[in-house]
């Protein structure tokens, strides 16, 4: 039966899961379910029997057709993505790029936009540096350079006999280096096949051209609906290039460093001559990586399918030509040569902590220059997020590449401590003994941090608990049951004091980073051995500390590698993990190409096509219905619709995190002022929160009755009843489709479409494209205007 004239258009409701994924059955209530559109990563579903809703559309007269949108295994499909484990904290520096403060729409401060784009890639650029100089450290240092030259190390590990004095060919110093530069080298292969690889999966998906059309995108146009914000293939290809450059520079280095010295010292003419060039070629090899790093940020005006190809093929490509230069330069016979004492590592390591120290003390400097041109009370931390983010990640890096380092030496050591006196090896670099040292105040300062949030949230329970019963009349006061929804409430309310947590922990690391290096530079011994003849109680205290930390580093670093372990067998475990990462990587690699990939820049081209295609081809009303991380999703989806798609679709948000983390922590993306637009523009959008939700909240405090709906009641009922004979649950971040304002305000949403829809009529599908969209004019293969400014960095 064909459906009346005064019927509405076919309606559909697009819904988009949060973190951890659900299954398609989960998600529309039915185990029958057929995949609609999309592949084994991620993929449109329905219900067996809406399939062909479109041809029947008088069976949905007064609802939806109901369709979902999984998404789960961008971030946790195979065993293998449990090895970005080990990129955390490049995920965090590439963090620290999105969480500038907002700019005004009058003065975008274009220069300090830059600015503060450049400090974070040169901060993301100092972490590969520190990965690989760690990896040189085993390698090179504490193997080839102190084990193998030590007779009681090779001495009791037959199988690098080869390598001791005597041993043969390889029994020299800087053939040794040569050999153990391969690990390093590889490492650095494996971050650069790791990120091409995902690279291609992920940046070089082009986006729905037209979607966004440049060609009407204006300066004040937020920077998530700019059509090349999610195809940052250009950016990610460049700096993937200059990054793997910078590690074989860096593994040529601590090769050619100590060969050198040696030339010079053993007053080889013509060997130290190769050095002094090696060298020069190492200097300006690293100064043209930092020029690639600097010169350019991100273009979002268009999808730039444009390539720098002479940094993305000259510069690694030179870059490995040097090392293998540096390694035939190694390999040359010198037979006087023996290995004794440290490599020269400790001032390498010194100075890439001290220049990361500097650069988050700018950083935090441009952060508060821009903050103070468009004050945003919500912002966290004043501004200062981002900063804080920043040297969280630069701890982590210096943790996790200094704890294998502590490890591997205990390790050849036997029972000694590194670097005390007696000790069969130097051990590694002072610095890292006292940056070992100062983990245990670390986290004594952590847990009485803990303790403080604790408390507060054990008052705050007390405190609502005697108003919980109030707020459902008629009902008995039960002491047991208003603790217990105050308790879920308290702890809710928790995540609003993240960001003074994060301050605190980012600025005791500073402080306590900097007594580290003071400490390594000044003394030039390990705490333990600083620490002698100050005292029974100080010397106890440092060897203590010295001791304490670097088991805690080892055990770290070794629960680190179990958990990876088990969620590269245990799916269960993976989905745990894919949790960070669905949190972690919805941004684009803008600082930093060997952090885990984008997942946003498939899902939201994905949902971006599926909203346009279906609204065009159909004509009717599309409400897409995103709970947690989803709503991210679909927000930033419909960003990207064209306007004349973006009159059809209404959004439904529930336990959104967009203005209680997202707002806060990136309120250049999503503060006040984008959001507000977004509302706007859309019009059509509501969004449901609970007081015991600890991720999702209002999105626009200042217009609540036009866009957020709360608090719901949770739970919908104190006591029992003849309507709810037992317990109602309290549901907290879950099962908001189960709340009855969910279903009214949906249907609410798709009663106010219906008019546009009606008006504009069915648009005719557009032959081999997506419906209502338009190409940019820009000839392919030439450039387009530049961004707005202060929208890149």
């Amino acid at each position: 039966m064909p459906p009346s004239p005064t019927d509405p258009p076919l309606a559909l409701e697009l819904l988009v899961h949060g973190v951890a994924g659900a299954a398609p059955a989960e998600l529309l209530g039915d185990p029958r379910t057929v995949r609609v559109t999309g592949d084994s990563t991620a993929a449109v579903f329905r219900r067996t029997e809406d399939a062909d809703a479109e041809a029947h559309p008088e069976r949905y007269t007064g609802r939806p057709v109901p369709e979902a949108y999984c998404w789960s295994r961008l971030t946790s499909g195979n065993g293998a993505r449990a090895l970005w484990l080990l990129l955390l904290p490049f995920m965090v520096a590439n963090l620290a790029h999105w969480a500038r403060p907002a700019t005004p729409a009058a003065d975008p401060a274009a220069r300090e936009v830059r600015t503060y784009g450049v400090l974070v890639r040169i901060l993301a650029l100092s972490l590969t540096v520190l990965l690989i100089a760690a990896a040189c450290e085993v390698a090179l240092d504490l193997f080839a350079w102190q084990c193998a030259g030590s007779g009681t190390c090779t001495g009791s590990r037959s199988r690098l006999g080869f390598l001791a004095p005597g041993g043969g060919w390889w029994a020299q110093p800087g053939r040794r280096l040569a050999l153990a530069a391969v690990v390093p080298a590889a490492l650095t292969g494996l971050l650069w096949f790791l990120s091409n690889r995902t690279w291609s999966a992920y940046e070089s998906q082009p986006p729905p051209a037209g979607a966004a059309d440049p060609d009407t995108a204006s300066d004040s146009t937020p920077a998530l609906g700019r059509p090349g914000f999610w195809y940052g293939r250009r950016l990610v290809a460049r700096l993937r290039a200059a990054h793997t450059a910078a590690g074989l520079l860096t593994v040529a280095a601590a090769v050619a460093a100590p060969t050198a010295r040696h030339d010079r010292r053993a007053e080889a003419p013509v060997l130290e001559a190769v050095g002094w060039a090696l060298e020069a070629l190492l200097v300006a090899g690293g100064l043209t990586v930092a020029w690639v790093v600097c010169r350019r940020g991100r273009t979002e005006a268009r999808a730039d399918h444009r390539l720098d190809r002479a940094a993305t093929t000259l510069l690694p490509g030179a870059a490995l030509t040097l090392l293998a230069a540096v390694l035939l330069y190694a390999c040359w016979s010198r037979p006087g040569w023996t290995s004794a004492g440290r490599l020269p590592g400790d001032f390498a390591f010194g100075v890439l902590m001290l220049g990361q120290g500097v650069c988050v003390l700018a950083l935090a400097a441009v952060a508060a220059r821009l903050h103070r041109r468009a004050p945003d009370p919500a912002a966290s931390l004043h501004g200062l997020g981002g900063p804080a983010i920043a040297m969280l990640g630069c701890a982590l890096g210096g943790v996790m590449s200094g704890g294998v380092a502590q490890r591997v030496a205990d390790w050849l050591d036997g029972g000694a401590t590194p670097g005390m006196a007696g000790t069969p090896l130097p051990g590694p670099p002072v610095l890292l003994s006292w940056q070992a040292a100062v983990l245990p105040p670390l986290l004594l300062v952590l847990a009485l941090l803990a303790a403080w949030f604790a408390v507060r949230g054990a008052r705050a329970r007390h405190r609502l608990a005697r108003t919980i019963a109030a707020e459902y009349p008629g009902e008995a006061p039960d002491r047991s049951r208003s603790r217990r929804i105050a308790g879920a409430r308290a702890a809710a309310a928790l995540t609003d004091s993240a960001p003074w947590f994060v301050a605190a922990v980012s600025g005791i690391t500073l402080l306590l980073g900097a007594g580290a290096l003071a400490g390594a530079w000044i003394g030039g011994q390990v705490p333990g051995e600083a620490a002698r003849g100050s005292g029974p109680f100080l010397e106890t205290a440092a060897r203590a500390a010295q001791d304490s930390g670097s088991w805690l580093i080892g055990f770290g670093f070794v629960l680190f590698v179990t958990w990876g372990r088990r969620a590269y067998r245990d799916p269960a475990a993976r989905r745990t993990i894919g949790i960070l990462w669905d949190v972690g990587t919805f941004w684009p690699r803008a600082a930093h190409p060997f952090a885990p990939p984008c997942y946003a820049e498939r899902a939201v081209p994905d949902l971006t096509w599926r909203m346009t295609g279906w609204t065009g081809r159909t004509g009717g009303r599309l409400v897409i219905s995103g709970h947690s991380q989803g709503s991210v999703l679909a927000a930033a989806a419909v960003w990207q619709l064209p306007p004349p798609v973006r009159r059809r679709v209404a959004l439904l948000t529930y336990g959104s995190p967009l203005g209680r983390l997202y707002g806060r922590w990136f309120p250049a993306y999503f503060g006040p002022g984008p959001l507000t637009a977004l509302h706007h523009e859309i019009d059509c959008w509501r969004n449901l929160w609970r007081a015991t939700d600890p991720i999702g909240g209002p999105v626009l405090p200042a217009a609540p009755q036009d866009v957020d709906r709360g608090p719901l009641a949770d739970p919908v009922a104190y006591g029992r009843s003849s309507r709810h004979p037992l317990p109602a649950p309290i549901l907290g971040h879950s099962d908001y489709q189960a709340d009855p304002a969910f279903a009214a305000e949906r249907d609410a949403l798709l009663a106010r479409l219906d008019p546009a829809a009606r008006a504009s009529g069915t648009p005719p599908e557009a032959a081999g494209g997506v419906p209502g969209q338009r190409l940019s004019k820009a000839p392919a293969g030439q450039p387009g205007p530049e961004d707005p400014p202060g929208t890149a960095g």
